[in-house]
């Protein structure tokens, strides 16, 4: 089984009401993505899985938790305003 398989096996234990998950080929190979539902403007997330984590045994649990750490990084992402932004949010 190719990464980009493995990673898709592995996103169809996942479904969110709010965000898309998807696996692609990308530029450095296969990119875990993620978008917001029907909103086809925003930014789309993405993240690189790499061959020797998707071969690894312990694959699932690893996975579920960088799943997770990315679902917060986009969203934290998206923030249109917030303290730290030194270009005042535009």
């Amino acid at each position: 089984m190719t990464t980009l398989e493995r990673v898709r096996q592995e996103l169809t234990k996942y479904e969110h009401p709010l965000v898309e998950f998807f696996a692609e080929e990308g530029f450095a190979g296969v990119e875990l993505r993620m978008r917001v539902k029907g909103c086809e403007g925003l930014h789309v997330y993405s993240a690189p899985v790499h061959e020797r984590d998707a071969a690894s045994p312990q694959f699932e649990w690893h996975f579920q938790r960088y799943l997770y750490d990315c679902l917060h990084d986009y969203l934290v992402e998206m923030f249109t305003l917030n303290p730290q932004r030194k270009d005042g949010g535009a």
